[in-house]
């Protein structure tokens, strides 16, 4: 074990041991220690040993990063806001550097877990009208308003947050978020297309919500009324284009094309998958 390694040993409590001696380690050599098992070496036990550190490691990050959010207003989307919340639970300010994108990564976890509430939202807003679902836009326009509406608290630093999502290694992530978040709202909402359409919804959805994001950021109404008023007519405009392109004969099929390969290209630099 290297110097840095011991010396955590004995100042760290024993429940972050490994995550600690993983930090350590990575910060004293770029070389595998000598005499420690290889590739060839590795079983099922060590895979499931490592996943299971993988997973305390991540569940580490992500109270760091929620104990983060409430310094943000302050602090901006920050290494000094990480900082505060590694504090807040227990661990050292240097912690931040486990987060190599800083800001970044504390953008991208709101983002995520934003999404996750979401979801539940969704799903309750479903139930709720199981007996007489609403109709695609007004589900659509309740889901785009509570998913905004997770942004107030950080209001005033929501610029900062779009010009780090906004920088190439953050793009992906930035991406991926937005293109679940508009596959979940149709889902939930009762999109179950296979056709052109599943990608024009996707699409326009996506599109409304950039733009009355950005409308928020400028919104100095009462409890953003002015922004619920745009969202409102931004989405009549999207349905009324939607429905102009999807029944127009006078479209081609390579500008059909064209749109979906965009799409599905989209989702696969990101990763995703939307078998559901």
């Amino acid at each position: 074990m290297s110097l840095i390694a011991f010396f955590i040993s004995r100042t760290r409590p024993k429940s972050s041991y490994t995550l600690w001696t993983t930090v350590a380690c990575r910060l004293s050599s770029t070389e595998p220690p000598s005499g420690g098992p290889t590739l060839k070496d590795e079983n099922p036990q060590h895979e499931d040993k490592r996943s299971t550190q993988g997973n305390y490691e991540e569940d580490i990050r992500n109270k760091i990063l929620s104990a983060s959010l409430p310094y943000v207003p302050q602090l901006g989307w920050s290494k000094d806001a990480i900082t505060k919340g590694a504090e807040d639970v227990g661990y050292p300010g240097v912690v931040h550097g486990m987060f190599s994108r800083g800001g970044g990564d504390l953008v991208h976890y709101f983002q995520t877990s934003s999404n996750s509430q979401l979801v539940e939202i969704l799903k309750e807003l479903q139930n709720k009208h199981k007996d007489n679902p609403l109709p695609p836009g007004d589900f659509a326009e309740k889901a785009i308003q509570a998913r905004l509406k997770m942004m107030i608290p950080y209001i005033g630093k929501w610029p900062q947050a779009i010009a780090i999502m906004s920088l190439p290694p953050n793009v992906p992530n930035a991406l991926a978020t937005l293109l679940t978040m508009v596959d979940d709202i149709c889902y939930y909402a009762g999109d179950r297309s296979v056709d052109f359409n599943w990608y024009l919804r996707r699409i326009g959805i996506a599109g409304v919500y950039k733009a009355s994001e950005l409308y928020m950021i400028q919104d100095k109404s009462n409890e953003f009324k002015d922004t619920r008023n745009f969202l409102n007519r931004r989405l009549v405009e999207a349905v009324q284009l939607h429905d102009i392109i999807s029944k127009s004969e006078g479209t081609s099929q390579a500008a059909k094309d064209t749109i979906q390969s965009v799409f599905i290209t989209a989702r696969n630099i990101v990763g995703l998958n939307w078998n559901r």
